[in-house]
């Protein structure tokens, strides 16, 4: 029987180092795309609204899946062949943002009226308004529906192996068709997810004290 030795540990570790980066870029690009988004959302013009709106529903709507094929062989069928890590990061950046949009437009609603009546009171200008007052309440109330939206962002990354991106899953796929051992294997891929997953839950609880420390 083939056992599973330290060379196949360290191949789904490096695999797993993929799944962090993969994970990083569609938070960072999810982030930069979604707050945007999210102030769209709730913006008093009922254009930004609308198309705000028509994004989120549109990629809520497809499968990741769906997305993960355009980015990849669509656009390589229109001649811009990307290597499968940039496919991959676009396309869960795209992801990413539609989903972020949403809850922190929730978020920033969720703050209550009385502290955008103060802030108008005040004579904030709406820049003021959301740099000061608004925005660091929504962060609070965000911090734990984001992270675990992080979560499932590095379960996600798994899909990412059919356009040929070799993360954390494909890794455990490609050693057992070696190894034959899939109960082994696949517990230790559980585990690495576990190890990567876990720590997030944990920083979210701990920002979320912080954050009503002050309260």
């Amino acid at each position: 029987m083939i056992q599973l030795s330290s060379t196949h540990i360290l191949y789904l570790i490096e695999a797993a180092r993929w799944t962090v980066l993969l994970s990083l870029i569609a938070f960072a690009g999810g982030a930069l795309v979604g707050l945007p988004l999210a102030l769209m959302r709730v913006s008093r013009s009922k254009l930004l609204r609308g198309l705000a709106s028509v994004y989120i529903q549109i990629v809520q709507g497809t499968p990741l899946l769906i997305v993960l094929f355009l980015s990849y062989f669509g656009l390589g069928i229109l001649g811009y062949k990307l290597d499968p890590l940039v496919a991959a990061g676009i396309s869960f950046t795209i992801y990413a943002a539609a989903f972020l949009g949403e809850i922190w437009r929730g978020c920033i609603e969720a703050v209550p009226k009385t502290q955008w009546e103060a802030s108008d009171c005040l004579g904030l200008n709406p820049v003021q308004q959301y740099a000061y007052v608004i925005l660091p309440q929504a962060v609070r109330i965000a911090t734990p529906p984001t992270v675990g939206f992080m979560v499932q962002i590095v379960k996600n990354t798994s899909l990412a192996s059919v356009i040929g991106f070799v993360e954390l899953a494909r890794a455990g796929q490609i050693v057992n068709n070696s190894t034959f051992e899939p109960f082994v294997i696949f517990a230790v891929v559980g585990a690495i997810y576990f190890a990567i997953c876990y720590p997030l839950s944990v920083a979210s609880r701990h920002l979320e004290r912080k954050a009503n420390a002050g309260r």
